[in-house]
């Protein structure tokens, strides 16, 4: 017994729209949910598994942002490195201490990318359309 449960979230129509004021939600969301019985147990009764599929789980879910995510990995690693050649003679040196507050922006740029990603969970182009919303890439268009 398989049974399957949809969900989703898409734009509103025009109507509804006027709800909203000048901010409509541009969003797009979609979640499934598939009930699996290996038992075979009868019509009504409750079902043993359940399987969610979903996007997320720890991972960045689009590709510019996995790339984002990995240039910003890799740039670290390599002020690091750059940190650790400039303080080998002197670690008190004014280059020493420049060379680690890169590493510290670097670093601090990767942390806030993931917390932006975690805490509003948006598409990375929602963040450019709210600085740029005259673009192409912006623009909404009803029918």
């Amino acid at each position: 017994m398989e049974a399957t449960l949809g969900f989703s979230s898409i734009l509103p129509t025009p109507s509804s729209s006027a709800s909203f004021g000048s901010n409509p939600p541009r969003m797009i969301s979609a979640s499934s949910f598939h009930c699996i019985n290996n038992k075979g147990t009868e019509k009504g009764q409750r079902v043993s598994r359940m399987r969610v599929k979903a996007m997320g789980g720890g991972g960045a879910k689009y590709k510019g942002t996995q790339m984002r995510e990995k240039q910003l990995s890799e740039m670290i690693e390599k002020k690091v490195m750059e940190a650790k050649e400039v303080c080998e003679g002197d670690e008190t040196s004014d280059e020493c201490k420049v060379a680690w507050d890169e590493v510290e922006e670097v670093s601090q740029a990767k942390a806030d990318l993931r917390l932006r990603l975690e805490v509003e969970k948006k598409d990375p182009l929602e963040f450019f359309c709210q600085e740029n919303p005259e673009t192409d890439e912006c623009r909404v268009y009803e029918d």
